[in-house]
């Protein structure tokens, strides 16, 4: 029989601090951790305290570009920045802790800490290193967030979003690519279409012209005709 897929928690949490919220998201615990690396979306951004162990926590950008990770609001930063500080973890471990309280341990309590954030296509991981442990690919891309100390509004207003769910990231993944794939064969026929029907339009603009011409050129033919005659010889052409 074959194994049974591990079980992945992952929790997820609502920011408000921008309109529309954002999803932002980590492991239960640092064994969900690769999978959160190997099967992260292309628009999630990655945050981590700097030289200390954390969670890897991740948020989740809009779809539709309008947020971008070179220009994430500094709202929203400074909840995602929050929620790594609440669990980071200097000294001990906390792996198997239930709730962000009980995962705080002294990295919680350290003021000054360094949070970096880079997109998570920019994570690096190779097979000699340890769970949890990433590099980058392109260092440029690794931007840094200065917390002073932890605020516990913030905090408290993210846990009371928390919801805990089991995650099954490959049925994920295949789920976004079709839903990818058939937003681009829409947007692809969405254009066939726009293009035919500005090639119409430009083909009775250009019939329209052809008429006009061809009528200017017979006014023109006759006003040369009847130039320099009398009244009475263009009268005369008529008859």
């Amino acid at each position: 029989l074959p194994l049974p897929l591990p079980v992945i928690m992952v929790l997820f949490f609502t920011s408000t601090a921008v309109s529309p919220s954002v999803v932002i998201y980590m492991g239960k615990d640092k064994v969900e951790n690769e999978d959160l690396i190997k099967y992260a979306y292309p628009n999630d951004i990655w945050f981590h305290v700097d030289k200390l162990s954390s969670a890897h926590v991740y948020i989740r950008l809009p779809e539709d570009g309008s947020i971008t990770w070179e220009a994430i609001p500094q709202n929203l930063l400074i909840d995602c920045a929050q929620l790594v500080k609440a669990n980071s973890i200097e000294g001990k471990s906390a792996v198997g802790a239930e709730t962000i309280s009980e995962r705080c341990d002294p990295g919680n309590k350290k003021d000054n800490l360094t949070i970096i954030y880079t997109p998570a296509d920019n994570l690096k991981k190779t097979g000699d290193m340890a769970v949890g442990q990433v590099s980058f690919h392109n260092d440029k891309r690794v931007k840094r967030i200065h917390v002073a100390k932890r605020e516990n509004p913030i905090v408290n207003r993210l846990t009371k979003t928390k919801v805990e769910r089991v995650v099954d990231h490959e049925q994920d993944r295949i789920d976004r690519l079709k839903r990818e794939n058939s937003e681009r064969r829409l947007a692809a026929n969405d254009k066939k279409k726009a293009d035919l029907e500005l090639a119409r339009a430009r083909e009775a603009e250009k019939a329209a012209r052809s008429y006009d011409s061809l009528f200017n050129a017979d006014d023109e033919y006759e006003y040369q005709s009847t130039r320099g005659k009398s009244v009475k010889e263009i009268e005369e052409d008529f008859m």
